[in-house]
């Protein structure tokens, strides 16, 4: 049987979430480790906008959107009842408000921003999830589910810009919710390092075999 192919990029966020929720959810697919400055043919011809991620089907539908891929996947098989905590409002404020000043903080010459007045709306924004997390180990609840999962890739993003800065941030509970998932073996899963696809590659999502 022809598996799905994802177009991938390790280190974007959108496809960090896509391809975790593709291996909780058990789906075999193929991965393409796509290289952002030598965009293969292969990925334009599917979805010409040629961002990552892009899932294709087996039966030739295309689904290039990061949430509409986890959601398939976990519509698919759920084992963990990620759908469950599915809070629409939730990401889409760290898809539009955080994600907003995270790229005006982390790229100001890109977006001739002032980088520290984004860095503080920023941190207000993830004052929402610190109120949440200081009765709850997670999002919506004890366990992780798909707004954990949608939203802790950007804010390792926002993280890594200074980690001295943001470890002094009155962000505890926000700190703990993200270490926790870095330190989780599905993420260590997700980050598999892979070299650039090229035709006559082949690999498996959560496989390390390659031929």
């Amino acid at each position: 049987m022809t598996l799905p192919i994802l177009y991938s990029f390790r280190r974007c966020p959108y496809a960090m979430r896509a391809r975790m929720g593709l291996l909780v959810s058990e789906t075999l697919c193929e991965i393409r480790e796509v290289a952002l400055r030598a965009k293969p043919n292969d990925l334009i011809a599917v979805s010409p906008k040629a961002t990552v991620p892009v899932l294709v089907l087996s039966d030739g539908r295309v689904i290039d959107q990061s949430l509409d891929i986890l959601r398939w996947a976990l519509a698919r098989h759920d084992p963990e009842d990620w759908l469950a905590g599915d809070d629409t409002a939730l990401i889409a404020g760290n898809d539009g408000t955080f994600k907003h000043h995270l790229d005006r903080y982390k790229y100001p010459d890109r977006h001739g921003s002032d980088p520290l007045d984004h860095r503080d709306a920023a941190v207000a924004w993830l004052m929402t999830l610190e109120h949440r997390l200081a009765s709850r180990a997670n999002l919506c609840g004890e366990r992780r589910q798909l707004a954990d999962i949608a939203i802790f890739p950007f804010v390792r993003q926002f993280a890594a810009v200074e980690p001295d800065w943001f470890a002094a941030q009155p962000l505890p509970g926000v700190r703990a919710w993200l270490d926790r998932h870095l330190a989780a073996p599905l993420f260590s899963r997700a980050m598999t390092k892979l070299a650039p696809w090229r035709a006559g590659t082949y690999v498996v999502l959560g496989d390390n075999t390659s031929s």
